[in-house]
């Protein structure tokens, strides 16, 4: 057996490479929120305060860590993207969330931006299409003690019936038209974010809102490119 001075000196040295490497993980983080999304116009005290304390290379695959918090998205695998910390940002601030409301999110992906919401409101239901992607999403989710969001796999052009009406509807794939289904599983008084458009080349940011008398409120906000939001295959 090793002296105890021996053991206590490695254990040391490994305690401080880990606060090493959080250090600058939580550098990278709050230069990310400084440089690329306050730097752009992002201003939601709360939305910022999140962006700067959730870990958003643990969103990533392993080879692509040392790129998670640069000013692009990144690819997670099956043919989908974690989106761009700015756009995530933005389309956060957007949503306008609050402490009381129960948010759908179509497009789980990695789980960033549920992990994101989570943190802003009472209760996120994020769906997923691609099965793989919302077994490690719920797990990673769970992992990190994300008591307050519940992952599905299905269909997101059918939105959650049973759990609605969501008081705020965030989509982070692009379909060609805001669905239905969606508009009427957002509450009075409620909002929805997301990317519209045939193709990435004409897709825009879109709010919609709802007004007490359930009129729908629309304006664009700027052009993005999201992989296309698909239907589930039917058989």
């Amino acid at each position: 057996m090793a002296p105890y001075g021996v053991i206590s000196a490695a254990c040391c040295a490994v305690n401080l490479l880990l606060f090493s490497c959080e250090e600058t993980l939580t550098e990278q983080r709050e230069r990310m929120v400084r440089e690329q999304i306050e730097a752009r116009g992002v201003r939601n005290a709360d939305v910022l305060r999140v962006l700067r304390s959730t870990p958003r290379h643990l969103f990533v695959p392993e080879n692509l860590r040392e790129y998670a918090y640069s000013d692009q998205p990144l690819p997670i695998g099956l043919g989908q993207t974690i989106s761009q910390p700015y756009i995530v940002a933005l389309m956060t601030e957007l949503l306008a969330p609050e402490k009381t409301d129960r948010v759908l999110e179509i497009g789980t992906g990695s789980g960033y931006q549920a992990a994101v919401l989570a943190a802003l409101v009472k209760h996120v239901f994020t769906m997923e299409i691609v099965t793989e992607l919302a077994n490690s999403s719920r797990e990673r989710l769970a992992a990190m003690g994300c008591r307050n969001v519940t992952v599905r796999q299905g269909d997101g052009y059918k939105g959650w019936p049973e759990e609605a009406p969501f008081d705020k509807i965030m989509l982070t794939a692009a379909p060609p038209e805001v669905p239905p289904r969606l508009l009427e599983q957002l509450a009075r008084g409620g909002r929805l974010v997301a990317p519209v458009g045939d193709s990435p080349a004409t897709q825009e940011l879109v709010v919609v809102e709802k007004t007490r008398a359930g009129e729908m409120r629309r304006r664009s906000v700027a052009p993005v490119a999201f992989v296309p939001m698909v239907p589930e295959r039917t058989k």
